[in-house]
């Protein structure tokens, strides 16, 4: 399977409760934050409903 790296952009502040618990579900708990996640689909589901809020790498 395919890796992918995860960073958070943008701040959860002022976010619903569900985005909130979805970024902290991907493991990002501050700004600037990296982590990297093997791509199944419930990962990029999770990642597809915060998009707005990271960046995505291919690794």
């Amino acid at each position: 399977m395919k890796r992918i790296r995860i960073t958070q952009v943008k701040s959860k502040i002022d976010r619903p409760l569900r985005q909130k618990r979805s970024l902290e579900a991907l493991g990002l708990r501050k700004m600037h934050q990296t982590v990297e996640h093997t791509a199944t689909p419930q990962i990029l589901g999770i990642v597809d409903a915060v998009r707005h809020l990271i960046k995505v790498e291919e690794i």
